[in-house]
């Protein structure tokens, strides 16, 4: 393998890597009185200055690119869901929910695009769907229904990341540092705009007014390390995605970035954040295998005459 190569699946392990390991962090500051909410909604502002400072273009082309908005709503409650959910839940069943996104995908684009499904897509998806009847189903349910709210959040942000894709698809000739700021300024400004209706409504607790001195304050030196390398890990995982993805196949890059689910499901599991089943662990199989045959199946589209 030629060196180029080697540099796009390390970038796209990387990407897979920290945002499979990105629960700890987020618990570390839940665990400190940071609200998931609240942390996103710090960690996406300060990224999304920095990327603007890099590169205060991107906000140009909102005018020419009016969709930009779309993708910036779906992006931020993509980050909001997946955030919350992995602080709050399970973990390696947040993640597993969370990849039913090239279902999503598969409907959004017969909606959106007009793409009717193939029967091997439709195959595909009864698969997918069969995985996450046995993710769902404990033996305290009888039904195969979300169990709490991190099912719901991870079920919601695979379906908004679905829709993510959708857009970002349908604005490819939008430059990138246009597409890039508006998925970072999405999760700063819908993380903001929820965190504040949850504070306000009592959904969520407040964030206790900072001081310059006393408890507070201490708070707060506690919160920015963890907020200012969570904001990093994020900004360089972006960049990562963007350069690996554009120097591989769509089959190989989901591929590589299914490692998401082991590197969440590995640290989860050996730090007791969550718990492994046979129904857990035959249903996620089954919903990463319909994942890759359907990246496989776009590969070998693209790729045909």
């Amino acid at each position: 393998m030629s060196p180029r190569p080697v540099l796009a699946v390390s970038a796209l392990a990387l990407n897979a890597l920290v945002w499979g390991l990105s629960w700890w962090p987020l618990r570390q500051l839940d665990g400190l009185g940071l609200h998931p909410l609240w942390a996103t909604a710090f960690v996406f502002t300060f990224a999304t200055l920095v990327l603007s400072f890099i590169s205060p273009s991107g906000w140009q082309y909102f005018k020419q690119h009016p969709q930009l908005w779309w993708l910036m709503a779906a992006s931020g409650f993509t980050n909001i869901g997946f955030n919350w959910a992995v602080t709050t839940g399970d973990v390696v069943r947040v993640v597993l929910l969370f990849y039913l996104m090239p279902t999503w995908s598969l409907l959004l684009a017969w909606w959106l695009l007009g793409e009717r499904p193939t029967r091997g897509a439709l195959a595909r998806l009864g698969l997918a769907l069969l995985g996450v009847i046995l993710v769902l189903k404990t033996p305290e349910s009888s039904w195969p229904l979300p169990q709490d709210l991190p099912d719901v959040l991870a079920l919601l942000a695979g379906f908004c990341f679905a829709l993510t894709n959708i857009w970002l698809l349908r604005l490819q000739h939008a430059p990138e540092s246009a597409r890039m700021v508006a998925m970072f300024g999405g999760g700063a400004f819908m993380a903001v705009t929820c965190a504040a209706l949850a504070t306000c409504t009592g959904i969520i607790p407040a964030i206790v007014a900072i001081t310059v001195d006393g408890a507070n304050a201490s708070q707060l030196l506690a919160w920015l390390p963890w907020v200012l390398g969570l904001s990093a890990a994020f900004l360089i995982s972006n960049f990562a995605l963007q350069y690996g993805a554009a120097r591989l196949s769509a089959h190989a890059t989901a591929m590589v970035m299914m490692s998401e689910v082991v590197f969440a499901s590995v640290s989860s599991v050996a730090l007791g954040a969550s718990t492994l089943s046979w129904r857990i662990g035959l249903g996620g199989g089954m919903i990463v295998l319909a994942a890759l045959l359907a990246s496989q199946a776009q590969t070998t589209k693209d790729t045909t005459p």
